[in-house]
């Protein structure tokens, strides 16, 4: 007996298949599936009565995907290629066998089905798709570091040709009812309540079993190999493939290479290539580290796993938002388009309509590509009030202040705001580097506040990182955690310090970068070393776009919070040389350590090379990429034994979707696990010697090493 598929046979002799795992809201490609796949396949092909065979879902949902939960525990149980190899290759004996059993077999498709769950549709010789929105159907394995195991990379290029094929598996991109019928991926589309009858009739009327790779004559459509359109897919693939993984990320480079190599041979031969290939990932670290982050613990913290118990759930209906520049308007979309009242404040009308202009222009533009409507636009431009006037912030369930950058001027719209909000309300402040107990200090309900700290642009950065201050009660927590959920951003919980977690250690980056400067390494060499090591800009590059004047600011303001304690830095002379005697402060002023030219690209200042003179013999990439990425690496760890982290799931979530830390590494903690905590020690002690008492190890840091303790 099946516990994950029900087994009927109909008085046509159809059996139906219907996939139903037990305890779960959507259906996911589980080992135990497929043995009972393989099982159900083998009774109806021996049952004489049976006609053919339809696979259906009794969930919303067809197969969301492969269990993820399982296998990124892979690496770590110390599985080999070998049986990796043997993970997928069963997959893929299963669904050939179905492929091949002699009875046709169709696909009734009433949702969504990604990955393995559209590999064992593929597998079927007639598809029928739920014509719905929401029914998509693609891979996103390369996405989390792995390839399609279940034969993805051998029919569908087979089905749909190398160019479309190339296209879905390794960008990932999802096709939607009409354009899966397009490409051919499905036969039909049908209404989601008929999908199970159209499969039937097909069966009946003409349930042809062979597949079409196994017909006499087949082609793949649109040429084979040596086509020469194919050729120019693979040739413009292999350096896309280059440009986009700088060879960081090994999925999508075996995923092209299981493409090419398995569709140059027999099918069957090309389903043990892509095992190999799937084997060698799954195998591997990066897999491991991608899976863990960016959807397992991901998944966590959209879930909202830091929320503090015992507090009833809540909605924000009301938001006031205090400054309307570039982060409040952001702010105020994202609340707008989550369906929220909008107060947004600012000093003059002026600059409060500004704000709401942004909404505006990202509408417009949405509107263009067909993402909106006119209707849903002026529905969600009429949830935001500019104003001007603090009794419009009457009713409001949380403020976030999101004003200048100063201790005085947060204290005076704190005042301003409780005056007039009710003694219910959340204030929350949208800062980046000031200590929110600090902040708190302004507040008659100290308990009530707290850090939201947003990243720009906010309509498309992922991250809020919410910062406790030593007063932050848990119902402030949990309301803000709500407020993120319903705004559809992944949070992050972290205690407070000057800098917090995010902007405490992306300015190890940006600080390790200009040093580098200053110790004459040559700046085009320092950009293009992060753009090697995957991260998405170079420090010189982002500290233009953040400006200099900020960095010289911030580094003055802690300096003076700090005095003896604020250690003394190279970086720190450079940016003051910089903002101060060459009033170079960066990309909004027109030039910083680049040249932003009116009729021309932007370029690295011509003028570096005089004021930073360079060494005559410069370091070695690799060194550079080690320095840049470790430096991150062992801040994150003093954060975690300061108390700033309390999970190190935050620490990795947190690098990846607010900075953009290579997701191949799974974060700055996942980074020191994979190098492993005593080689990272070491190369810090020796980095330490090299370049400065920045890149010590603390004695914690150390006796984990000792006791070879990793983070995960």
């Amino acid at each position: 007996m099946s516990n994950t598929i029900q087994y009927t046979v109909d008085q046509d002799g159809i059996a139906i298949l219907t996939i139903d795992l037990p305890g779960k809201s959507m259906n996911v490609l589980t080992p135990e599936l497929m043995t009972d796949l393989e099982t159900l396949v083998d009774r109806a092909v021996t049952d004489e009565a049976v006609k053919g065979l339809c696979i259906a879902s009794s969930k919303k949902t067809f197969i969301a995907g492969a269990d993820i939960k399982d296998m990124v525990t892979a690496y770590d149980r110390g599985m080999t290629h070998k049986q990796a190899f043997e993970f997928s290759y069963g997959l893929n004996r299963t669904l050939r066998k179905m492929e091949t059993c002699g009875k046709p077999v169709a696909a009734a498709i009433n949702g969504l089905a990604l990955g393995g769950g559209l590999e064992v549709c593929l597998a079927c010789h007639y598809r029928v798709l739920a014509d719905d929105p929401r029914a998509v159907l693609g891979f996103p394995e390369v996405n989390i570091g792995l390839l399609p195991g279940a034969g993805g990379t051998q029919r569908t290029p087979r089905l749909i040709g190398f160019r479309e094929a190339a296209t879905m598996i390794l960008q990932c991109r999802n096709q939607k009812p009409e354009q899966a019928l397009k490409l051919g991926l499905v036969h039909e589309l049908a209404p989601a309540d008929q999908v199970v009858e159209r499969a039937r009739r097909w069966l009946l009327e003409e349930g042809d079993p062979v597949a079409p790779w196994d017909k006499k004559g087949f082609k793949i459509p649109g040429g084979g190999l040596m086509h020469p359109g194919t050729v120019q897919t693979f040739i413009m693939g292999n350096s896309l493939l280059a440009k986009n993984t700088k060879h960081n990320y090994p999925g999508p480079i075996a995923a092209q290479s299981a493409i090419f190599e398995g569709c140059n041979t027999s099918f069957d031969q090309g389903l043990k290539i892509e095992s190999e290939y799937f084997g060698s990932l799954l195998a591997g670290p990066v897999a491991r580290n991608m899976m863990r982050s960016l959807f397992v613990n991901k998944g966590k913290a959209d879930k909202l796993a830091r929320r503090p118990e015992g507090v009833e759930k809540s909605k924000v209906s009301k938001l006031g938002i205090l400054g309307a520049g570039m982060m409040g308007a952001g702010i105020a979309y994202v609340s707008a388009r989550a369906g929220m009242r909008v107060i947004l404040l600012d000093t003059s009308q002026e600059n409060a309509e500004r704000g709401k202009a942004y909404s505006e222009g990202l509408l417009k533009k949405a509107i263009e590509r067909g993402r909106s409507t006119e209707e849903k636009a002026t529905a969600l431009l009429g949830l935001i009030k500019p104003t001007t006037d603090y009794a419009d912030l009457e009713d409001c369930d949380l403020i976030i202040e999101a004003v200048f950058e100063s201790q005085q001027l947060k204290a005076d719209v704190t005042a301003k705001t409780e005056a007039v909000v009710p003694e219910s309300c959340i204030f929350a402040s949208n800062t980046s580097t000031l200590p929110i107990t600090g902040l708190a200090e302004a507040s008659k309900r100290p308990e009530q506040f707290i850090g939201l700290h947003f990243f720009s642009p906010v309509d498309k950065m992922p991250l809020v990182e919410i910062i406790l201050g030593k007063k932050t009660n848990d119902e402030a927590i949990a309301r803000s955690l709500d407020y993120i959920q319903q705004i559809r951003k992944t949070p992050i919980v972290v205690n407070d310090s000057r800098g917090f977690y995010t902007s405490r250690v992306f300015s190890t980056f940006t600080g390790e970068g200009i040093s580098m400067l200053a110790e004459g390494v040559k700046p085009a060499l320092i950009e293009n070393a992060a753009k090697m090591a995957s991260m998405p800009v170079g420090p010189l590059a982002v500290t233009d776009e953040v400006t200099l004047e900020l960095a010289y600011k911030i580094g003055k303001e802690t300096t003076a919070a700090m005095g003896l304690e604020y250690p003394a830095d190279p970086a720190s002379e450079v940016i003051q040389e910089m903002v101060v005697d060459l009033d170079r402060k960066g990309k909004r002023f027109g030039k910083g350590f680049y040249a932003y030219p009116a009729d021309a690209k932007k370029h690295l200042w011509a003028g570096l090379a005089e004021h930073f003179p360079q060494a005559e013999e410069q370091p070695g990439v690799e060194e550079l990429i080690k320095r840049l990425l470790y430096i991150q690496a062992l801040e994150t760890t003093r954060c975690l034994e300061e108390g700033v982290l309390t999970h190190p799931e935050d620490g990795d979530i947190g690098s990846i979707f607010g900075w953009g830390f290579p997701a191949w590494s799974g974060g700055t903690l996942s980074l020191v696990d994979t190098v492993g905590i005593q080689e990272f020690v070491s190369e810090c002690d020796r980095m330490a010697e090299a370049y400065g008492e920045r890149f010590k190890a603390s004695d914690w840091l150390r006796e984990r090493a000792a006791q070879n303790q990793s983070f995960y």
